[in-house]
C-alpha cells in the first residue's frame, strides 16, 4: 500500500481554503428558490416599488385609510383590523398598503387602482366585494404588485351578486400577482373586459401569475382578452374551467396544478376571436385542454424560477395568501 508523505501546515491551510471557496461557489451556483416572503416583484411588474421606504402609518378606519391612500407621493399605510366598505376606494400612486397580521383587510367592497403607477398592495383579506365593485380593481394603471392577499367571496347567491375578486382593464400594463389566495367565488381574475377594446388594449396588458391557490373559484383563473399572461406555479382546485386566453391573447402556462377541474385551458370560448397558449410541465389532474392556437410567448423577458409542478402543492398551500409575510 502506497504512504503519501504528511501534508504541510502550508498545504493543509491551502486545502481548506479551496474547499471553503468551493463549497461557497457551489451554494451561489444554485439557483435562489421560490419564497413566500419575496422581497420584490417577480415577472412583469418587476421594479414595481409603492411606497419604498418612506414612514408607515397605521389606520384602522375608513376615513383615515381613505385620507392616508390619497395623492401622488410616496407613502406605506398600513391596515390594522377589518374595515366595512361600500364600493371602492382610490388608491394613490407611489403607494404601498399593507394589511397588520393575518386577519387586516376590507369587506364589502374593494380597492381601485385607476390612471395610477408604482402601487404595491399585500398582505390584505378582501372579502364579499358587491356588485359593481371588485376586490381589486387596476384600471389604465402601469407597475403593480399584488403580493400575499386573501381574497373571498361565497357561492350562496347568483354569479353576478359579488363582482370580480381581482380584475385587470384597461390598457394596465407591467403586474404581478403572487402568492395569493382567491377563494369561493364565481369570477375569479379578469384581464381585459371587453372583447370591443382592442384599439386600447392591444400592446398591454402583461401579467405574471405565480404560486396562487385558487380553491372553489368557478372560471376565469384568470380569463384574458388581448394581453401576454405567463401563468406559472400556481395551484388550482375545484374549477369549472381555470386558463382562458380569448381575443388574441398570448398565454404560456407552465409548471402548474390542477385538481377537480374539467377544463384547465381554453382559448376557445365565449368570444369570437380565439386566443393563443403554450402549456408545458403542468400536472392536469385529468382536466381537459382546449387549446386551438400555439402561440409564440414561450420565452418571458425577465429572470424567475419555476418550481415543478411535483412541488408546486406544497409551497403554495403553505406559502400563499394574508398572513404568511
Amino acid at each position: 500500500m502506497r504512504t503519501d508523505p504528511p501534508r504541510t501546515q502550508a498545504q493543509r491551510s491551502a486545502l481548506v481554503a479551496a474547499a471553503a471557496a468551493l463549497a461557497t461557489t457551489a451554494v451561489l451556483a444554485l439557483p435562489q428558490p421560490a419564497g413566500a416572503a419575496d422581497t420584490s416583484p417577480v415577472g412583469f411588474g418587476a421594479g414595481t416599488t409603492g411606497g419604498g421606504s418612506a414612514t408607515a402609518v397605521t389606520v384602522s378606519t375608513l376615513d383615515a385609510f381613505k385620507a392616508a391612500v390619497t395623492g401622488g407621493t410616496a407613502k406605506v399605510v398600513r391596515v390594522n383590523g377589518l374595515i366595512s366598505l361600500s364600493g371602492q376606494v382610490d388608491i394613490g400612486s407611489n403607494t404601498t398598503v399593507l394589511g397588520v397580521g393575518s386577519s387586516s383587510g376590507f369587506t364589502g367592497g374593494g380597492l381601485r387602482l385607476k390612471k395610477v403607477t408604482n402601487v404595491v398592495v399585500r398582505n390584505l383579506n378582501i372579502s364579499k366585494p358587491l356588485k359593481p365593485a371588485d376586490g381589486i380593481e387596476v384600471q389604465a394603471s402601469t407597475k403593480v404588485w399584488i403580493d400575499h392577499n386573501s381574497f373571498s367571496a361565497d357561492r350562496d347567491h347568483d354569479k353576478d351578486y359579488y363582482d370580480g375578486l381581482l380584475d385587470i382593464n384597461h390598457a394596465s400594463d407591467y403586474v404581478t400577482v403572487s402568492w395569493n389566495t382567491f377563494k369561493d367565488h364565481f369570477k375569479g381574475s379578469l384581464v381585459g373586459h371587453s372583447d370591443n377594446n382592442a384599439s386600447e388594449d392591444t400592446g398591454h396588458l402583461r401579467v405574471t401569475y405565480h404560486h396562487n391557490l385558487f380553491s372553489n373559484v368557478y372560471s376565469r383563473i384568470p380569463s384574458l382578452r388581448f394581453g401576454t399572461g405567463h401563468f406559472y406555479d400556481n395551484y388550482v382546485v375545484g374549477a369549472e374551467t381555470a386558463v382562458h386566453s380569448r381575443m388574441g391573447a398570448q398565454m404560456l402556462v407552465e409548471n402548474n396544478v390542477f385538481r377537480s377541474t374539467p377544463v384547465a385551458v381554453t382559448t376557445s370560448r365565449d368570444s369570437d376571436v380565439d386566443g393563443y397558449a403554450n402549456l408545458t410541465g403542468n400536472d392536469l389532474g385529468g382536466a381537459a385542454t382546449e387549446v386551438s392556437q400555439v402561440g409564440t410567448f414561450t420565452t418571458p423577458p425577465y429572470s424567475y424560477t419555476a418550481e415543478p409542478a411535483s412541488a408546486v402543492v406544497a409551497s403554495v398551500t403553505s406559502g400563499a395568501g394574508a398572513g404568511k409575510l
